[in-house]
């Protein structure tokens, strides 16, 4: 399989999943801007969305979305307890948790990271952000992880749009739960080296 990422975007969370999972896989970077891989291939005869992640398989098949790409991959290798068995109450809350992440948190960074964004805009969506990533932090609450016990797909999700406010120097230092389980992640062998591999550390 390949995984074509840019690093520090998004993919970051694929990124940081499969390591976790222990599949091979190659990883391809690419520059979304210019819509071509690190090999000058047209990255967008390859995913027409034009954005990372993107994962390819052996058969040419690829799939989209980190959402998408995370479940699969943790489906993959059940026995490494990134997502809870199907039918099970815990699956639902995971996935609860990434569409949170993804429609709540993610959606909100895009615009700050965009040129020719009004800076009352973006005031606004640091101010909402900030609340919203109070609101997780009473959720991690006397918490290991996310879910509890296990970490799961969504603490590489929400590792990788913590990261992002960090970058913008929101205001979320004082968030003493969301600290101490950042910090915990971050202290991943995996997660290590997914950013030592992207560049980031």
């Amino acid at each position: 399989m390949k995984l074509f990422f840019m690093p520090g975007a998004c993919s970051l969370s694929p990124h940081i999943v499969m390591l976790e999972t222990g599949l091979d896989f190659t990883l391809v970077k690419v520059d979304t801007a210019a819509g071509l891989t690190e090999q000058n291939e047209n990255y967008r005869q390859l995913n027409p969305k034009g954005k990372v992640p993107a994962l390819q398989f052996d058969d040419g098949n690829v799939l989209t979305e980190g959402v998408a790409i995370v479940q699969y991959l943790a489906d993959l290798k059940p026995d490494r307890q990134l997502l809870a068995p199907t039918g099970s109450l815990a699956r639902y809350q995971t996935l609860a948790w990434l569409n949170y992440i993804s429609a709540e948190l993610h959606k909100s960074f895009s615009p700050l990271f965009g040129e020719g964004v009004p800076d009352d805009y973006k005031t606004l969506l640091q101010q909402q952000l900030v609340e919203k990533f109070a609101w997780v932090d009473s959720e991690l609450k006397d918490k290991q992880w996310l879910l509890g016990l296990h970490f799961t797909v969504a603490d590489a999700y929400l590792f990788t749009v913590t990261r992002w406010a960090k970058s913008l120097k929101l205001e979320i230092g004082d968030f003493a739960s969301l600290a101490s389980w950042f910090q915990r992640v971050a202290a991943r062998p995996h997660v290590a080296a997914a950013l030592a591999a992207e560049g980031l550390s």
